[in-house]
């Protein structure tokens, strides 16, 4: 074990080192990597968003999240059908789309949440109330959530403390990730820690090098046995050479040659699992190249988790029954402008849409007259708002109030 230390300590100091066959091994630069596995360093989330796989992948999920409008609903039941309204004169739309009343935008604590929904214990946010009035949604980083749980595996009861103050669960919003107690979640970052040292002492490994001039190890053979002296100054400027940031050179006399080294077997590991390095870790996040799979599988389990704690705790008790919060995907799912054109046509000739409501989606005006749906019955439109039906191939119009059954060519003609 001395002798395998000792390699390492040699290997950090840069020393080279004479052969029998008078061959002289420059050491480059200190293997990092194997220095990394030898401390068993522990991946925090800091460490892990230093890897650009997975802080792209947070970022292009949290985004997603954070653009997202949360719209507020009321479900009622009115003559035997379900009806359902948007609630727009609401404080708490105002605190979750314009201003939080906390230091963070709305578009900060969106991405805060699913950031620290990915990455750490999960997201905790403090609800401000003055009685039933909401007041503001304030960002709590989870570092400073001490969580406190009774014992009993059936009936858990569990409490936070900030700043030694204890606090109840429902005067948070609480989103986790594969929790289990409903306190803590289990974060990516821990789902995946040895995957993420090897990504992470990687990248230690190439900033080594980098530092070190980008040198690879090497060998100095020399035709001549050399002298205590002319080894000693040879180790100097070698170790100068590579051990500063300076522009250096090193002039190597005559018999003296340099041969690089062959790539070690760490070297050789580290350049086959970079390749399928990134791959692994987005498919952790469920980031796919099909757009549709990754607003499916990455984003739309953040946003349902968002949903279930508004639901849960930013509703009064009296509004559970009939009020509800969701995310407005709109922007994420509506595809490119053809697409949304499709689609639209298949649902203006199945009678799926309205025009005005089609228009409504592209955020224009409703025009009079346009709130008919096709029937696809001879091209039958129904009047949502008149509750009548027009056949234009026969200029028959119903109204489903009287039953009866009006020919429209013939009160034109009347009324001409």
């Amino acid at each position: 074990m001395m002798k395998l230390f000792n390699f390492f300590k040699r290997d950090n100091e840069n020393e080279v080192e004479t052969a029998t066959d008078e061959t002289v091994e420059a050491q480059t630069s200190g293997d990092l990597l194997l220095q990394a596995l030898l401390k068993k360093e522990v991946i925090d989330k800091n460490k892990a968003m230093s890897i650009p796989a997975v802080s792209g992948s947070v970022d292009r999920i949290s985004n997603m999240v954070a653009m997202l409008p949360i719209r507020l609903y009321k479900k009622e039941m009115k003559e035997n059908k379900t009806e359902i309204t948007e609630v727009l004169n609401d404080k708490r739309v105002k605190i979750l789309n314009q201003d939080t009343g906390d230091t963070l935008d709305a578009f900060q604590l969106k991405k805060a949440i699913a950031r620290d929904y990915l990455i750490s214990k999960g997201a905790y946010l403090y609800i401000e109330k003055f009685k039933n009035e909401f007041v503001s949604l304030r960002y709590v980083e989870p570092e400073n959530v001490g969580i406190f749980k009774n014992t009993d595996p059936i009936f858990r009861d569990i409490q936070y403390e900030i700043n030694g103050k204890s606090y109840e669960t429902y005067n948070f919003l609480t989103i986790l990730r594969n929790t289990t107690d409903g306190a803590t979640g289990k974060s990516i970052v821990t789902e995946i820690s040895r995957c993420l040292e090897t990504s992470f002492e990687t990248i230690m490994y190439e900033l080594g090098i980098v530092k070190k001039g980008g040198g690879k190890k090497g060998f100095l053979q020399a035709t001549n046995k050399l002298s205590k002296d002319e080894l000693k100054a040879l180790k100097e400027a070698w170790n100068n050479y590579y051990g500063s940031n300076e522009e250096n050179i090193i002039i190597l006399n005559k018999g003296l040659e340099f041969k690089e080294g062959a790539d070690s077997s760490v070297e050789l590991q580290i350049n086959e699992r970079k390749k399928t390095l990134k791959e692994d870790i987005q498919d952790v996040f469920h980031i796919s190249t099909n757009y549709d799979e990754t607003v499916k599988d990455a984003v739309m389990p953040i946003i349902s988790a968002i949903e279930s704690a508004l639901n849960r705790n930013f509703l009064l008790e009296s509004e559970k029954d009939t009020y509800y919060f969701s995310f407005d995907t709109k922007k994420i799912t509506r595809g490119s402008l053809r697409e949304r054109y499709e689609a639209y046509k298949i649902a203006d000739e199945t009678g799926w849409l309205t025009k005005n409501e089609i228009r409504s989606e592209e955020d224009r005006d409703s025009i009079e007259g346009l709130d008919v749906i096709s029937m696809n019955l001879a091209n039958v439109l129904y009047d949502t708002k008149t509750k009548k039906y027009y056949t234009p191939n026969t200029g028959s119009l119903t109204d489903l109030k009287d039953g009866g059954e009006q020919n429209a060519n013939e009160n034109r003609n009347k009324g001409r």
